[in-house]
């Protein structure tokens, strides 16, 4: 016992050693010294810390800066098993210098956080946790991505928090305006800071991409209606999530205030546009921004101010990765004698199949949908090669329609 706390205080004397030796400066491209340059048509080598704009640093010195700020994002792409691996290196060397941590995921609406409270105490199995937590309901993305993360929490007793809001909230600001969504039904988010005039030229190529009921036809300008509740969905998404991030930072009783982890797609995180921006007007200033990068990712996209830091990882390639289980790819709820479509997920069998958002999924495989477990149930019993007819009603109007899961690659 004496051994084990005499290793352990030399350990952290070397890390506080480590750490006042380093200068902090929250320009980090201006404290960086670039190394040697990255090879030929690869911007971030594997394995390798990039500051943009700048060059090359080491774990250490991005570890040591993001370490001191207030709120760390960690961006990822969802289906990345990479990118994930990324985050719990990167979460693990920063609970190493601040074991006084938080981490938030945007994988859970704030309804749930008993559940996570529970798995972090110890008292819900994996099994149990992921049905009380309703992740294939809420997040619908193979659990073996997230469960190294969920179970590094727990083993630390790192507190976990929910971060997300109802899709089904987003859906109806991005429809109505914040202001068209009565008070009691705001989840009690305050009103989102106005967007940067980059951050409104980044969504417009993103909106005209989306399939929206109001959406207009041809050139669409920035002053467009639709356009705009459709920046408002977005900006509501940043600002539920940098909302518990602030109340973790702020409301913690101890002498020593935790250091705050945000685990959440890129979009959210990139050029400081979404949470940070609403991070900031908030009150929080301090806020690090690491990404992964994929080797192949476009050299332009890496400039100045997309990151603090990004890290080099392999890209996703799907027939690498076999989930557990077949995914349509929405998000819904069950309403209107159905399933209703929220939101249909890019390149995923629902938008092959020509799902729209609002629409009803009524019957799968002739079977009626009563029940959130129904959808889920059917779609994972779904083999891969095979057709699954659904019958959805669409304007009132009752459709037939095919989910056509392609055949696994060998």
């Amino acid at each position: 016992m004496t051994n084990f706390s005499v290793t352990r205080r030399n350990r952290m004397l070397s890390m506080t050693i480590l750490l006042l030796s380093l200068c902090w400066s929250s320009a980090w491209a201006a404290a960086i010294k670039p190394a040697k340059k990255p090879t030929l048509n690869q911007c971030v080598a594997l394995g390798d810390w990039v500051v943009p704009g700048s060059g090359r640093t080491t774990q250490q010195d991005v570890i040591a800066r993001a370490a001191k700020a207030s709120v760390v994002l960690l961006g990822e792409t969802h289906v990345n098993a990479d990118h994930h691996r990324w985050q719990l290196q990167t979460l693990v060397a920063l609970h190493a210098v601040r074991p006084n941590m938080v981490i938030g995921f945007e994988m859970f609406p704030r309804r749930v956080q008993a559940a996570l409270d529970q798995w972090v105490d110890g008292k819900l199995s994996e099994k149990e946790f992921l049905r009380v937590a309703e992740w294939d309901r809420v997040w619908n993305t193979d659990a073996n991505l997230y469960l190294p993360l969920f179970h590094f929490a727990r083993m630390n007793r790192i507190p976990m928090r929910a971060l997300n809001i109802e899709t089904n909230l987003r859906r109806q600001v991005a429809e109505k305006g914040f202001y068209g969504i009565p008070v009691e039904e705001r989840e009690g988010l305050t009103h989102p800071a106005e967007p940067s005039q980059a951050y409104v030229d980044y969504l417009l190529p993103i909106y005209k991409q989306h399939d929206r009921k109001d959406k207009q036809k041809g050139e669409i300008a920035q002053d467009d209606a639709d356009f705009r509740r459709f920046i408002g969905g977005q900006q509501l998404w940043d600002r539920a999530m940098a909302q518990i991030l602030q109340q973790a930072v702020t409301e913690s009783t101890g002498a020593e205030k935790p250091l705050v982890v945000g685990v959440m797609g890129t979009g959210h995180v990139l050029h400081g546009f979404g949470v940070a921006h609403q991070l900031h007007d908030l009150g929080v200033r301090n806020v690090a921004a690491l990404l992964p990068w994929d080797s192949d990712k476009s050299c332009k996209n890496l400039v100045a101010g997309v990151a603090d830091a990004v890290f080099g990882v392999l890209p996703h390639v799907s027939e690498s990765f076999r989930p557990q289980f077949q995914r349509l790819g929405i998000r819904y709820e069950m309403g209107r004698g159905g399933a209703v479509v929220l939101q249909v997920e890019k390149n995923s069998i629902a938008e092959a199949a020509k799902l729209q958002d609002s629409d009803v999924i009524i019957e799968m495989a002739g079977l009626p949908l009563k029940e959130t477990e129904d959808v889920i149930n059917i779609v994972k019993r779904q083999s891969p090669g095979t057709w699954l007819p659904l019958t959805i009603k669409r304007d009132e109007q009752e459709l037939q329609i095919i989910a056509k899961f392609p055949a696994l690659k060998h």
